[in-house]
């Protein structure tokens, strides 16, 4: 797979062979670290906590700044780009997440560390929201689907080795050394980016300042709606926060139709294909997101296992993701990304269906085969699923897209997690009830997918 992404064809748009493969070391290196922030910094918590001398519970604001930060500004650097060029912002991003991680490793108290984390927030929005776009621009056309699907093989790789990383690194060093990791890496993805990343000149136009700000009330919002609700907060502020979002939502989808430069311009969702493989990416990542926090549950406090054997039950989902993603995005060269992506999410639903009706067994080792073809088919939707909403967008607004798309993911997982919050809560809730509310949520997305098999593909130019 790796050996035809870089090989070349006369006629070809995007990068020759050589500095394709270096700007595509670049964006994996910088996709991974992001991916990796958040398993490695969770499982380090409880020990941050204690080196820090804080409460548990204020330490859990140390991933909720960087997923504050990076959820509030996604739209905004996808927009920018517009006008600065990919590159730059791309760049920026990574200077600014490895300033953060350098900042974060040095930091001697929590107000510190929160500063830091907030930056590299910032610096994870960017790589987050320009990272599928910049593949637009350094592969031709007829390798995007595959790689889209290397994309997809380095976000499961990061989703099965962040805990076990961060354990690594504990056992050997003190919590700093969970930022300071990131430095090298990051050091060195500056410096090829630099060399590699297609130039682009800097464009003349406005930018939507007022859209950007309720852009960040509208997802920041959201993101502490659910970090409240998941912490039993007062349900004042809850309310108060998600009728915020709301509010900010209506305002900033009004303003998008009256602006002359929109911050997402409302055009991209005129396109039958991309509108709904969005829709089928908010209800699949909603599934995935709930099925992520109730699982730990389910194995660790209805089935008694310890926290190592739980990552070990979990690991067959991102495995099997990481085989499945890229021979997905090959066929998505070659295929109707919509037929693959509706394929991948049967054997999506199977497998959650699978997960909800062995949970009420309390046989952990029974969860394995369903948890394995939820990664199948979880691989098999994503990237055509992906590749569909990055190339059914014009090249001038891909950038545009691959904030969207990051903007959706990171909507969903946070619903995900809400939901599951709700439904535990619930007299007659429990883990049980929140793998099948995500087996529903799996099969809806099914549904609009299929339909998706009815209109027609949209041709877009390399």
């Amino acid at each position: 797979m790796l050996k035809r992404l870089f090989e070349e064809r006369p006629g070809d748009a995007g990068l020759d062979g050589r500095q394709r493969r270096l700007a595509t070391l670049v964006v994996v290196l910088a996709t991974l670290m992001a991916v990796l922030d958040l398993g490695i910094v969770n499982i380090a918590l409880p020990t941050l906590a204690h080196g820090l001398g804080v409460p548990e519970s204020q330490a859990v604001w140390v991933a909720t700044a960087y997923q504050l930060a990076c959820a509030a500004s996604l739209l905004t650097f996808a927009a920018f780009s517009r006008l600065a060029g990919q590159w730059r912002v791309f760049w920026c991003g990574l200077v600014l997440y490895t300033l953060g991680a350098l900042g974060a490793a040095l930091s001697t108290s929590l107000e510190l560390l929160l500063a830091c984390r907030v930056v590299q927030g910032l610096g994870g929005a960017a790589i987050f929201s320009l990272g599928p776009s910049l593949y637009r621009t350094i592969f031709p056309h007829r390798l995007l689907g595959r790689a889209i699907g290397l994309n997809a093989m380095v976000v499961a790789f990061g989703l099965a080795s962040g805990p076990t990383l961060g354990g690594l690194v504990l056992s050997l060093a003190n919590w700093p050394w969970i930022f300071a990791v990131n430095v090298p890496v990051g050091l060195l993805a500056i410096g090829l980016a630099w060399r590699s990343l297609p130039f682009e000149p800097w464009q003349k136009g406005g930018f939507d300042w007022p859209g950007a700000l309720l852009s960040a009330s509208m997802m920041g919002g959201f993101v502490l709606t659910v970090e409240r609700l998941g912490h039993s907060g007062h349900y004042v502020l809850v309310c108060g926060l998600a009728a915020l979002s709301l509010l900010s939502l209506a305002v900033f989808v009004w303003r998008q139709g009256r602006t002359p430069s929109p911050l997402v311009p409302l055009g991209l969702f005129a396109e039958p294909r991309f509108a709904t493989a969005s829709l089928v990416t908010v209800l699949a990542f909603t599934a995935q997101g709930a099925a992520f926090v109730a699982l730990p549950f389910l194995y660790q406090s209805v089935m008694g296992v310890s926290p190592l054997q739980a990552a070990l039950l979990f690991t067959p989902w991102p495995l099997a993701l990481l085989i499945s993603g890229p021979m997905a995005g090959r066929l998505a060269d070659k295929r109707d990304p919509a037929l693959l992506a509706a394929g991948g999410l049967a054997l999506f639903l199977g497998g959650m269906a699978g997960l909800g009706w062995m949970s009420a067994d309390g046989t952990a080792i029974y969860m394995l085969i369903p948890s394995l073809i939820c990664g199948l088919g979880y691989g098999f939707f994503q990237a055509p699923n992906n590749r569909e909403i990055i190339g059914s967008a014009p090249l001038v607004l891909s950038a545009s897209a691959s904030g969207v798309l990051a903007t959706l993911r990171t909507f969903g997982q946070c619903l995900g997690s809400a939901l599951v919050a709700l439904v535990m809560a619930l007299p007659f809730g429990g883990v049980s009830l929140a793998l099948w509310l995500a087996a529903l949520l799996a099969l809806v997305a099914l549904l609009v997918s299929l339909f998706r098999l009815t209109q027609p593909m949209q041709v877009v130019a390399s």
